[in-house]
């Protein structure tokens, strides 16, 4: 079994305010396009894109039109505009990856869970 490993440089440190409590927000290329505020949710059982990112990366007519509700911690629910399968370049690894695609507006671009 391949275990993946994240690692951080001195770099990812500098926009750090100590001490800090920050969630982990990352970036990642999709289709050779940097993609930032990218919020790393490991208590999230799904991946969420917006879909104004998706317009923005020309791939609109790549949504499958498949509508779900999403519930989030106060149990509000969001429908899905549906979904879309993308290739998620981090550090070199390329993966592709299914995000749920919501049309309202969320302070991060994407966020990854674990699905």
């Amino acid at each position: 079994m391949t275990e993946d490993t994240l690692t951080f440089s001195e770099e990812d440190l500098e926009t750090l305010v100590e001490p800090h409590n920050n969630a982990l927000v990352i970036l990642f290329l999709l289709s050779n396009i940097r993609i930032k505020h990218v919020l790393v949710d490991p208590g999230s059982s799904t991946n969420i894109i917006r879909s104004t990112v998706v317009e923005q990366l020309g791939l609109l007519d790549q949504i499958v039109p498949v509508s779900r509700v999403l519930h989030g911690f106060n149990m509000a629910g969001k429908f899905t505009k549906g979904e879309i399968a993308l290739p998620v370049d981090m550090s070199g690894t390329v993966q592709n990856t299914k995000f749920h695609v919501i049309g309202d507006d969320m302070v991060y671009n994407a966020l990854l869970g674990r699905p």
